[in-house]
């Protein structure tokens, strides 16, 4: 009796033993179909994922199945294998491909682009803490790391499956590749938008052209028609002046275009434009086309102050190890002191020597003792407080052109200090409340919200440096501000220009009445019919309208 039911005991885990491994093994084809079909098919961007694109015939696969089915196993075995080889690093690429389009709005350069991992650890860790990073890198990492291990695999065990049902595979192999021939001859082909093939062939392009690029940035950059000028003449026409070159984070064009914020910042412009004309200065105002969207600043104040264009972090390595003259540099050649407060400045900024600065001030330098707002740790505010207190303010003072980049626009655009008074501010121990307020960046916010925050931070920014021009200018001083980019696409969608605002702020008259040829907008807002320059000529056209017989390029 005792026998009986234990080989019945045994029948039924048997069972239950063979079930289970029946599971797993049409788990572990789901999943290497999964993989395969994504690196074959999947598009590289997030927006174009549908049901429809996976529904979609690859030539290589047909190709890949037929030449296993061909062969002997012994080497359709090394093919399968050798085809899952192909396939891991595209697909990792693909996922890389989907974050940047998501943020800059283009493809992950794979010899230009391993750099910018670096600043994104770094914003990652700034917003969100070091647990979040930790989580944010090892997920990223154990995604690559699966990708490449699991695929050959994948590709393997699709490779048996196939030699098993040779005759049904062959079958399908048949009949998808006369239906992918119907379809195409009827115009209307069900392969994917961008094969493997074209997709490969895109990125050895994309790493010639790279490996290229040094050569060509090398040969941009022995032209410069001010190289020579005398000192005596390089912007003689600001001699005296106090300038002013405000880097405002992420203010786009969509900022007083787009229907969701132009109400709001537009007015703002508009009310700015009356106070300081009340104030006794004038302003114009256009665009610049800049060479990045959603981020990397850095790329965009390097091509706006070196006059060429940088667009990728090899070109910025090369830039600052070489002795092109820049904004800061030439002011300095012409008896200016010249001085950048960097509030994203946390820790030793080799760079800084390249752009000729008596004085750089980093973040403690700024001797704020406030609580920080996420990655934009010191209020813009208080920056520009600082700057008069460290700079402008000072008696017996030579004459001093800064750069002051305002970072409080900088996403994640949460929590946000409101503006004071300018005699509250003190050491910035009263921003501790507002920071602790909230909200939390950490906590997902919806679509609509992120926009009202990136609108209040462009307004916060804004509202800052007019009424700091209001408060502390004179007839001496210049300010020029600007937009580094454009926010992140999920601002403003896809398909938006690269475009930034950039305006000039002056009470002397005759620094407008040089500029008049530029046909730059009055006031602080441009108008859709502004023009609209690269932003790496502005270089060259703001030192010719300056400087004593401008030379041309």
């Amino acid at each position: 009796m005792a026998i009986n039911i234990r080989l019945r005991q045994s029948r039924r885990d048997g069972r239950i033993g063979r079930i289970g491994r029946r599971v797993v093994a049409w788990a572990a084809t789901a999943l290497s179909c999964a993989l395969v079909l994504f690196a074959l098919v999947a598009p590289n961007d997030l927006d174009l994922i549908t049901v429809g694109a996976f529904l979609r015939v690859p030539v290589e696969g047909l190709i890949a199945v037929a030449l296993v089915l061909a062969l002997p196993w012994r080497a359709a075995r090394i093919v399968a294998v050798a085809v899952g080889l192909i396939l891991a690093p595209l697909a990792v690429l693909k996922i890389l491909d989907m974050g940047f389009l998501m943020v800059v709005v283009r493809p992950f350069d794979v010899i230009l682009d391993w750099v910018t991992l670096e600043p994104a650890w770094e914003y990652v860790l700034d917003s969100y803490g070091l647990a979040g990073a930790i989580a944010a890198a090892v997920l990223a990492g154990a995604l690559a790391v699966a990708v490449l291990a699991l695929m050959p695999l994948a590709a393997l065990r699709l490779a048996r499956i196939a030699v098993r049902h040779r005759a049904r595979t062959a079958a399908g192999v048949a009949a998808l590749t006369v239906i992918s021939l119907a379809f195409a001859l009827a115009g209307r082909p069900i392969t994917p938008e961008v094969p493997v093939a074209a997709f490969t062939y895109d990125r050895v392009q994309q790493v010639r052209v790279g490996l290229h690029d040094q050569e060509a940035f090398a040969a941009e950059a022995a032209v410069d028609a001010f190289r020579h000028t005398p000192a005596d003449r390089l912007l003689s026409a600001l001699q005296g002046k106090d300038v002013v070159v405000a880097f405002v984070e992420s203010y786009g064009r969509d900022a007083v275009e787009d229907p969701e914020f132009a109400p709001q910042v537009g007015a703002l412009l508009d009310d700015g434009t009356r106070r300081l004309r009340a104030a006794g200065f004038a302003s114009r105002s256009a665009y610049l086309t800049s060479p990045t969207f959603g981020g990397r600043s850095w790329l965009a104040q390097s091509t706006f102050l070196s006059g060429l264009w940088i667009d990728n972090q090899q070109r910025y390595r090369n830039l600052v190890s070489s002795d092109r003259m820049t904004l800061p540099s030439a002011f300095r050649r012409a008896k200016w002191r010249t001085v950048t407060l960097a509030p994203g400045v946390r820790r030793a900024w080799p760079e800084a020597s390249f752009f000729r600065f008596n004085r750089v001030y980093a973040s403690w330098d700024l001797r704020y003792h406030g609580s920080p707002f996420s990655w934009a740790r010191v209020p813009d505010q208080f920056t520009l407080a600082a700057f008069e207190r460290l700079e402008h303010a000072r008696k017996g003072r030579p004459q001093v052109m800064a750069t002051i980049p305002l970072v409080s626009s900088h996403v994640p655009w949460t929590p946000l200090p409101s503006f004071l008074p300018w005699d509250r501010l003190g050491d910035g121990s009263v921003y501790t409340p507002m920071a602790k307020a909230g909200p939390s960046p950490k906590i997902w916010r919806s679509p609509e919200r992120v926009r009202a925050d990136y609108r209040r931070a462009i307004e916060y920014s804004l509202t800052s440096l007019i009424s700091y021009i209001e408060t502390y200018g004179d007839d001496d001083l210049v300010v020029v501000f600007l937009g580094d980019h454009q926010p992140l696409p999920s601002v403003t969608g896809r398909g938006a220009p690269h475009d930034v605002p950039i305006t000039i702020v002056a009470r002397d008259p005759a620094v407008l009445d040089r500029v008049s040829s530029w046909n730059w907008t009055d006031g602080l807002r441009p108008g859709p019919g502004s023009p609209v320059w690269r932003m790496d000529q502005f270089r060259d056209r703001f030192l010719a309208a300056f400087s004593t017989a401008p030379q041309s390029r």
